[in-house]
Formats: C-alpha cells, sequence, structure tokens
C-alpha cells in the first residue's frame, strides 16, 4: 500500500529535521534542525516557516504556553521565548556526560516532557530516558539506551512504546499516566528485517503506530497489539526521521528527513531530502500535547 501520494510541502534541506509536532491553535508544525541548531514554526496553509536559533544541537520542542516553548538540547532541557528570542536553562541531567545530547521526545497528556538521550558519535550505549516535569524537576526513567528516539502512547494510556534506534527495536512499556511512571520493558517489534533504523513514531485514532525509516524511504504503520506491519507509503527521500498528525481534522500526516551525509549535487534521486513532506494516509491521528497543559488550564 506505498502507492499514497506524499506531497513536499517544505524544501528546508535541513541537515537533521527531526521532532515534529502540531500546534492545534497556531495551525502550525513545529519541528527541528538538530545538527541546523534550530527549531522552526511551520505554517502549512502559507508555506511560511519561521526559524529560531539556537547556537546548539536541538533534539526537541514542545509548545509550553503562548510564544513559549521547551526544548531538550545539548545542555539539558531549557525555556525559549519565541517573541523575545530568549533562552533560559532549567536543569541538564547530563551535564557529566558532555559526548552526549539529547534527541527526540514529547509530552504526554499530563503535559510531562519525555526526552531521552544519545552519544554524539554514535558508538556506545550511553544515553537514557527523562522525564522533564511541569514543576520543572525531572526522573530518570530508563537507561542503556543507544539511540533514544521515537515515543507514544496507547489511546488508553496503559502502555507507553519507545524506540530505540542503535538496537533496532520498539519497546512497549506498561504506563501510569497518573504517576508519569514507566515498567516492565518488553520488545514489541524488531526491526532487523526491516529495510533502515527505526526513527521517530506517532500513533493514530485507532491506535496504530506510525514509524519513519531512518534509511528505509518509507513511514510504515503497526498494530501494536500483534507487532504486525499493516502498510508502508513511500517517502521520496532515504532518511525518514519522523512524522506527527496535523492539520484541522488532524488527517495530514506531515514527515520530517534528513540530507545528513548528502553533499547538494549528489543529492541524486532525493533532492528533497531534509524537507518536510505531507500525506493523507486515509486515518486520523491523535492530538500533540503541549508542556504543563493540564496546569496552566487549571491556572487560567
Amino acid at each position: 500500500m506505498g502507492s499514497k501520494n506524499v506531497q513536499l510541502v517544505l524544501d528546508a534541506k535541513a541537515t537533521l529535521g527531526e521532532g515534529p509536532s502540531w500546534n492545534e491553535e497556531e495551525k502550525a508544525l513545529y519541528w527541528v534542525d538538530i545538527v541546523g541548531e534550530k527549531f522552526c514554526r511551520f505554517y502549512p496553509e502559507t508555506g511560511h516557516n519561521e526559524s529560531f536559533l539556537i547556537g546548539e544541537y536541538v533534539g526537541a520542542v514542545v509548545c509550553a504556553g503562548k510564544d513559549e516553548v521547551v526544548l531538550a538540547t545539548q545542555s539539558g532541557f531549557q525555556s525559549y521565548h519565541m517573541k523575545q528570542r530568549t533562552l533560559t536553562p532549567l536543569v541538564d541531567p547530563e551535564a557529566h556526560l558532555p559526548s552526549n545530547r539529547f534527541n527526540d521526545g514529547k509530552c504526554d497528556s499530563h503535559g510531562r516532557f519525555w526526552a531521552g538521550t544519545m552519544e554524539i558519535i554514535e558508538k556506545g550505549a550511553t544515553g537514557s530516558l527523562y522525564v522533564l516535569e511541569t514543576d520543572g524537576s525531572y526522573r530518570k526513567v530508563h537507561e542503556d539506551v543507544g539511540v533514544s528516539n521515537g515515543i507514544a502512547w496507547s489511546l488508553d494510556e496503559n502502555e507507553m512504546y519507545y524506540i530505540d534506534s542503535m538496537r533496532k527495536q520498539v519497546l512497549v512499556f506498561d504506563f501510569d499516566a497518573e504517576k508519569g511512571e514507566i515498567s516492565r520493558p518488553r520488545l514489541l517489534i524488531d526491526f532487523a528485517g526491516e529495510q533502515g533504523f527505526p526513527d521517530g513514531m506517532t500513533i493514530d485514532a485507532e491506535g496504530m503506530l506510525w514509524i519513519a525509516h531512518w534509511d528505509g524511504w518509507q513511514v510504515s504503520r503497526w498494530n501494536p497489539r500483534t507487532g504486525m506491519k499493516l502498510e508502508s507509503i513511500a517517502v521520496p527521500a532515504a532518511k525518514v526521521t519522523s512524522c506527527i498528525f496535523g492539520g484541522d481534522e488532524l488527517d495530514t500526516l506531515y514527515i520530517t528527513s534528513a540530507r545528513k551525509g548528502l553533499e547538494d549535487e549528489k543529492a541524486g534521486d532525493q533532492p528533497h531530502a531534509g524537507g518536510i513532506f505531507a500525506v493523507k494516509p486515509g486515518v486520523k491521528g491523535t492530538k500533540t500535547h503541549a508542556f504543563g497543559t493540564p496546569y496552566i488550564q487549571q491556572k487560567e
């Protein structure tokens, strides 16, 4: 079922485009260029893309109220005010590991920011998964990680899905939504027989997982109940990094990609690598959560 029509919506030519999230109120797609040391806000309706240069690796961005985001960067969690363009360090869980950086991350329905780390040179399993609480405290919840990547939660919030790209594994944990705790990790999907490495991930309204294939030219859909692959959609870039549902009806799947390792004149059959693509896969997605959302609403 790889015949669905994927469109290029932003020819960003990002070195390492990643971590898309959808802001429902702004009708905007937030995403990062990790190696480009920036995050961006893209408005699909107008095609306008606004860049915010941070000056260090940015692994993930989540919205945190009007004009504010929280970032997972090379030097830990930081908040950023988009109008003032000011960066405020929050906490650096791995200040003792300067050769690591944060990678992918996202918020759960209670507004906690889950993000993991990896070694910059991608040799050892020195990464961990952390949770930044809405009060600014943090916890380490999983360790011995190669490349911390995609995160998603089951529709009933009883399970959390988590990708370690280096190990080519999608894990599943039991999840306690109230406490924000994970337990009983086990293998859900072994990517050993798949093309490329599992990277970013999201979940649709039917509870099926969508996984980006780094070096695999595709996004694929999986049933987490059976661990079976349901379909794949071809993407005109080898290094597909992540995906998220957006649009008014949450029926558009936005897909990020990378051109890392490609020189412009050697792009060949993937001239739009590093771009953002979109496809309507025939199923709706789930909402992107912001940092501290329930608590912000309570205060208002």
